[in-house]
């Protein structure tokens, strides 16, 4: 426990009063006043909060609110304007280091520990899920184009997978990481397809085994690497939405191996994942330790290099959607969590709501992207179209 301010040498003080001052003035450059009027401000409760910022940077920021020292009343504007003029890069990172340490050094998602984040994130109960989440259950990012609301996003999105796969009735469909089924019941339902997805969380393999009742449908709970070793099944078609950023890139080459072994020569392969603008970049830390353990964004380049085995068809990126998505997410769950807290606690409240607001954030000011990169083993004769909608 530190020790508090008051009863500090003289000397330590001063420090902690120029890191105290520091951290002002680069909040001031990003347009954020501390204990200011405007929603995107931080209110500080605790001594202490500007000094563990500056210090241990993202871990220190949403630890320091999960803890109650500071609060905003838009945290997701806070972190667009943190991450427009780029703090991120200019304050305390023992985390990113870390993180980084241990994804060259480890396979942070091999085998052994592929089965963590669905008992951490996606077993967390799906009544939190389907309180968040529109009546579909899609956990990824909707398609805002024309939509009004979340629901008509994501119906939007998974219309927008099937087209852009081309799906017909009798076709079958693997999806890979396929969550409570959302993508697999609407193309089951609205194009003919019969479907078979793997999940490594059991809360939504019950969950979506329990919706699909009458549907050509069916839920595998194993690890993508486990599926189909001898390639002796093909499926017209693969489709992967937002799992790839749980694989890591120690392990890129065997999932797109596996992908191409399922897959039919003529078939298409249609991956969405959140992306990150460089290669090498650890992921946050914070995220990393309280939301997604081992998890891990691509780059283009590393998604370009180890889909060479491919034909890139497509390549399509409305990440800006993501913002909407999760805001519409984070209204739900504010709506919702007077039910919640029966089962939650106030830390989690505060944890879940930086997650959702800080991942809003991240996506409006363009530090992360969402791609949907259509695939296929030989190219498509002629030439392929991306669909309208």
């Amino acid at each position: 426990m530190e020790m508090p301010f008051k009863d500090m040498p003289v000397a330590d003080r001063l420090v902690r009063s120029d890191r105290d001052r520091r951290a002002r003035e680069l909040l001031a450059e990003a347009g954020i006043m501390v204990n200011g009027g405007r929603p995107w401000d931080m209110r500080i409760h605790h001594p202490d909060t500007l000094d563990r910022v500056l210090s241990r940077g993202s871990l220190g920021l949403g630890e320091s609110y999960m803890d109650g020292w500071w609060d905003s009343e838009r945290v997701d504007e806070l972190i667009c304007r943190v991450l427009q003029a780029r703090l991120d890069q200019r304050v305390g990172r023992p985390g990113w280091w870390w993180a980084l340490l241990r994804a060259r050094l480890t396979n942070l998602q091999s085998l052994n520990r592929a089965w963590q984040v669905g008992r951490v994130h996606y077993d967390l109960g799906n009544e939190l899920y389907a309180a968040m989440l529109d009546p579909s259950m899609a956990y990824s990012c909707g398609y805002w184009a024309q939509a009004t609301d979340l629901a008509q996003a994501q119906q939007a999105k998974l219309e927008l997978v099937c087209r852009k796969l081309q799906l017909s009735p009798g076709m079958t469909l693997l999806d890979i990481g396929c969550g409570w089924g959302s993508l697999m019941l609407h193309a089951a339902r609205h194009h003919g397809v019969q479907c078979v997805g793997l999940t490594v969380s059991r809360e939504q393999a019950a969950w979506g085994q329990a919706h699909a009742q009458g549907l050509p449908v069916r839920f595998e709970l194993m690890d993508y690497r486990q599926f189909n070793p001898e390639g002796k099944v093909r499926f017209d078609r693969v489709a992967s939405i937002g799992m790839f950023e749980h694989v890591g890139r120690k392990n890129y080459r065997a999932y797109f191996d596996m992908a191409h072994r399922c897959l039919s020569d003529e078939g298409l392969f249609l991956l969405h994942t959140i992306g990150k603008n460089q290669s090498g970049a650890s992921t946050d830390p914070w995220i990393e330790k309280y939301i997604f353990p081992n998890g891990e964004l691509p780059s283009m380049a590393e998604l370009a290099f180890y889909a060479e085995d491919f034909v890139v068809e497509d390549w399509h990126n409305f990440g800006a959607d993501y913002d909407r998505t999760l805001m519409a997410w984070h209204e739900r769950f504010e709506d919702a969590w007077p039910r919640l807290s029966q089962r939650y606690d106030e830390r989690f409240y505060r944890m879940w709501r930086y997650y959702l607001l800080c991942c809003a954030g991240t996506f409006r000011a363009r530090d992360n992207q969402l791609w949907q990169v259509v695939l296929s083993p030989r190219g498509v004769p002629g030439g392929y179209r991306r669909p309208l909608l």
